[in-house]
């Protein structure tokens, strides 16, 4: 099971380095382009964008973490090109993949917003990519469409990344049919980009992918930012879950393709980059919730000099996870990377929303695995749920907490805070990093949408 606000998020696009994350920067231009990827005011302060299945919410931050100022945009919103489906309902794609950078460089970041249902002239489902352009007064004065280079749900899924190394933000898109498309850098509001780059998955036809998700991250120890597209479809005839890696350079190339599950597919796998090893090469985190009957697992490949190299599993039945793995946990559901403990090393929140909470079934809860020397690992793991001492609120039936998870320093203290949600009509817990990793100490209720880029 996958809701629209899990297809709202492009995983990994990429922010910054703190903590060990392999990220994207903006680069060294003459144009002062915004500090941050997701400061769509330029006030110096990160935002948070949000989207779901017709309408993507914008929340602005301040000094102290996310602020009150909230702005939602659908189709039917002023300046946003198209027509709104169903008053922001499943029939309307707008929003289900976000990314974020500053991709004019004029000192305000911008946001890509994917629709793969759009309808464009008359081809339905051909899908849409629409840039709402960052302006002193935020989103929503001027947007345009990226000019399309496919009619088959274009827009499936979404990044942004410097992934030429030239310092310039570029956009990567993929459609339904495993084929990625590069957007270099020299964009402008007038809705003119630079050269395109096309790439299949498999020229011959051996693998085939429909994406669910793009993650970005510094793979290879260059310059230039790489790629996993995720999905499931078919190798040598063979139903899979894979993560097909790009790398990133002046002419990005295709690399490797790896399967990880070859029994059941998931049509919303997750990821995220980040060094959790300290090696100099990123790793991807992926999510294999069908895994050992949907008790679910995380894989993790190692990355190499020229992509992935070796991998290794993680699940519940892993030594010095707190709880057991048992049917239908959907451990993975959810991840997100950040350094909770400020040791250099990148942490994992990894969601189990069907873990019970003692006797009660499906409430739902967040593990924290510690990165280090020899990778992620379960030693030195917290678990939290509405259970644990500290957080607010109980424990409750199909609240399915962690089947949102996103950590980020929201307080700007020097440790990333753990953001969790449930279902969409509860709140969720906000619980913060300390040098000794999350604790419960003014642990809060919190409205914000946790599936922000990572």
């Amino acid at each position: 099971m996958r809701t629209h606000r899990q297809l709202a998020v492009a995983t990994a696009t990429a922010l910054s380095l703190t903590g060990g994350l392999l990220a994207l920067t903006a680069g060294t231009a003459t144009a002062a382009p915004a500090k941050y990827a997701d400061d769509f005011n330029g006030d110096g302060y990160r935002d948070y964008a949000t989207g779901e299945w017709g309408a993507v919410t914008v929340t602005y931050g301040t000094a102290t973490g996310p602020g009150p100022k909230t702005v939602r945009f659908t189709q039917a919103s002023p300046n946003i090109p198209g027509t709104a489906g169903d008053a922001g309902g499943y029939a309307d794609g707008f929003g289900g993949q976000v990314a974020n950078a500053d991709l004019n460089r004029d000192g305000y970041a911008d946001l890509a917003v994917a629709d793969r249902s759009e309808k464009v002239g008359t081809k339905a489902g051909a899908g849409a990519v629409t840039i709402l352009w960052g302006a002193k007064a935020g989103l929503g004065a001027k947007a345009t469409r990226l000019p399309a280079k496919s009619s088959l749900a274009f827009g499936a899924a979404l990044a942004a990344g410097d992934f030429t190394g030239d310092g310039r933000p570029d956009l990567a898109v993929a459609d339904t049919t495993g084929t990625l498309f590069v957007y270099r850098g020299g964009f402008s509001s007038s809705g003119t980009t630079g050269s395109v780059t096309r790439l299949e998955v498999s020229p011959s036809g051996a693998e085939v992918l429909d994406p669910s998700a793009i993650v970005t991250g510094r793979v290879t120890k260059d310059s230039a930012v790489d790629l996993y597209v995720l999905g499931q479809g078919y190798k040598d005839g063979r139903l899979t879950q894979a993560a097909w890696f790009v790398q990133g350079g002046a002419t990005p190339k295709r690399g490797k393709y790896t399967t990880y599950n070859v029994t059941q597919v998931d049509f919303g796998q997750v990821g995220v980059i980040a060094d959790f090893d300290k090696n100099g090469y990123g790793d991807l985190a992926v999510s294999d919730t069908p895994y050992n009957k949907g008790a679910g697992a995380v894989v993790v490949l190692r990355g190499g000099a020229t992509g992935p190299a070796t991998s290794y599993r993680l699940t519940q039945s892993t030594s010095g996870v707190a709880t057991a793995a048992g049917p239908h946990d959907r451990f993975g559901y959810a991840l997100s990377a950040g350094d909770t403990n400020r040791d250099g090393y990148p942490d994992l929140a990894v969601g189990v929303p069907e873990e019970e909470a003692g006797s009660v079934e499906n409430a739902g809860g967040v593990h924290v695995l510690r990165g280090g020397r020899s990778g992620l690992t379960g030693t030195g793991s917290q678990w939290f749920t509405r259970a644990t001492a500290g957080v607010p609120g109980s424990a409750s039936e199909a609240e399915m907490l962690g089947l949102y998870v996103r950590l980020r320093d929201l307080d700007r203290d020097g440790d990333a805070d753990l953001l969790a949600s449930g279902d969409l009509y509860r709140t969720g817990v906000l619980l913060r990093g300390s040098g000794q990793g999350v604790t419960t100490s003014g642990a809060a209720e919190s409205d914000l949408d946790p599936t922000f880029p990572q």
